[in-house]
C-alpha cells in the first residue's frame, strides 16, 4: 500500500527561486533513493480562513507564500529506509540545515499518511 509524506511551509516570496533550486535537488535525491514521486506546489488560490487554513497553519507573513508538497513511497517500510538514506546523503547535509534553508523550518508542518481512498 502506498505511503505519503506531506509538507506545508511558508516561503518568503524573495526566496522562491532558492526554494525551487533546493526542491529540485531534494526531488532528485529522494527519487534516486527510491521515492516514487516528489511534488511541490506553490499557493495560487489559498485564502486565509476565519478559523483555520494553510496560511494560518504555517503562520504566513505578508511577504510569504505557502508551498504544499508530498513524497510518495511504495510503503511505510520503504519510506523509512529511503528517508534514512536521504538524511545520510552528503548532497543534502548543508541544504537541509535549518539555518541554510530558504524558509523557516520551525513553521513547517509535516507527517506521514496511509492511503485511505484512491479513485
Amino acid at each position: 500500500m502506498a505511503y505519503v509524506d506531506g509538507f506545508v511551509v511558508a516561503v518568503p516570496k524573495k526566496n522562491l527561486d532558492a526554494y525551487k533550486k533546493l526542491s529540485k535537488l531534494c526531488g532528485k535525491v529522494w527519487r534516486e533513493h527510491g521515492a516514487l514521486d516528489y511534488c511541490e506546489w506553490v499557493a495560487d488560490d489559498v485564502k486565509v480562513g476565519k478559523w483555520t487554513s494553510f496560511p494560518r497553519a504555517v503562520k504566513q507573513k505578508p511577504n510569504e507564500t505557502v508551498v504544499f508538497s508530498w513524497i510518495t513511497y511504495k510503503s511505510r517500510a520503504a519510506r523509512d529506509k529511503i528517508n534514512a538514506k536521504v538524511m545520510a546523503d552528503p548532497r543534502l547535509k548543508v541544504a537541509m540545515d535549518a539555518k541554510n534553508a530558504p524558509f523557516d523550518a520551525k513553521r513547517m508542518i509535516y507527517g506521514g499518511f496511509e492511503s485511505l481512498v484512491k479513485v
